[in-house]
């Protein structure tokens, strides 16, 4: 029996790439039902079930040609007995298959219809083609993103397709979820990513109002700007992270480093050249790991830059079980937690099409027809 605070949800997800299977797999680490209608070609793709398709993780998969009548029909017919549905297409291509918004609603108004894109359903760019890269380069968040003499670094996928794509389609769903149990109605849910990540820059934006930011690269307070929230490499050639933004954070760092420094001129930019040449200068002077042991349960707000691998075995991690390996592979356990619906990862994710017969027998569907 499914566990977790969206037990009983059924969740309909067409089989995509990115933040819509990111969604689906956090959904049903929720505890919700996530069926995912693959298309027949994707069961000899690298990532099609097993360990390693993380995203695809306590789901289950069948498969269906959406570009064949009866495959739509079948389609239609799990939307009549689900709650949500997700899809990550590009505007007007589920229309075009005859399976979107009017024609899944018309069949359930209650349905919650989650749309996943990267420039949204509308405006200028909603037809051309990205990526997280140029999502966030267009909302200025990758332009924020880095040393000021140099370009901008790429963080990852974490800010577009993750943060401001996947994880707000799953805000947005269950938002519309509980208007549809006030209401009986669903609705139709616009995830773009270009929305999300201008939402993620929300206090930037606070700050570059009150004249607390500048619009250049890498001399603000979060961003490396300020010495004591900056990276500084060490003696290894490896990294640590400091963040002693306020006061007594600071007075704790310089206490430690024992850097002779005033900690009341903390805020004198005019000995912020110094200060961090001294910084540069300390950290370099041991390893990595010496720094994490000097300042490990301090308030000096130091951290050892760990890599993937690294940070499976730190302890605090270790201990909450942040992340766990199955057959292998490491992955991230279940986020958030709850006190009285536990969640829970799923099960690894099924080989393509593996429950197509068990999924429509549990939920009544029938294909007049092979599968």
């Amino acid at each position: 029996m499914t566990a977790g605070p969206l037990a009983g949800c059924r969740v309909v997800e067409l089989g995509g790439i990115g933040p819509g299977p990111f969604a689906g797999m956090l959904l049903a680490d929720l505890g919700a039902e996530v069926v995912r209608v693959d298309r027949p070609a994707r069961a000899g793709e690298p990532d099609a079930g097993g360990p390693a398709d993380v995203l695809g993780r306590g789901k289950r998969s069948v498969v269906l040609d959406l570009k064949d009548p009866a495959a739509t029909a079948v389609l239609l017919q799990l939307v009549e007995r689900a709650d949500v549905l997700i899809e990550g297409f590009r505007p007007g291509v589920t229309e075009r298959l005859g399976i979107g918004p009017h024609d899944c609603l018309a069949r359930n108004p209650r349905l919650v219809y989650g749309r996943m894109t990267g420039w949204g359903q509308d405006g200028p760019l909603a037809a051309a083609a990205g990526h997280d890269l140029t999502y966030i380069a267009l909302t200025g968040a990758l332009g924020a993103i880095g040393d000021a003499d140099g370009p901008p670094q790429i963080p990852l996928n974490l800010v577009g397709d993750f943060g401001g794509g996947g994880c707000y389609l799953v805000i947005g769903v269950l938002a519309a979820l509980h208007a549809a149990v006030r209401t009986g109605r669903g609705q139709v849910v616009d995830a773009a990513i270009v929305d999300g990540t201008a939402h993620l820059l929300a206090s930037t934006y606070a700050k570059l109002g009150r004249g607390e930011w500048s619009d250049e690269r890498g001399v603000n307070r979060f961003d490396g700007g300020w010495p004591f929230y900056a990276v500084y490499g060490t003696r290894d050639g490896r990294h640590v992270a400091v963040g002693a933004l306020e006061r007594k954070f600071y007075r704790s760092l310089v206490e430690l480093l024992d850097l002779g420094v005033d900690p009341d001129r903390q805020h004198d930019r005019s000995a912020w050249p110094e200060l961090r040449r001294l910084l540069t200068k300390r950290f370099a002077e041991r390893t990595r790991d010496e720094w994490a042991a000097l300042f490990e349960g301090t308030d000096a707000c130091v951290a050892p830059v760990l890599s993937l691998t690294e940070a499976a075995a730190h302890p605090h991690l270790a201990a909450r079980g942040s992340l766990f390996a199955r057959d292998g592979v490491v992955q991230p356990a279940a986020a958030p937690r709850f006190s009285a619906t536990p969640s829970s990862p799923g099960r690894t994710a099924p080989a393509v099409g593996a429950d197509t017969q068990a999924v429509f027998r549990d939920w009544g569907v029938r294909f007049p027809g092979p599968t």
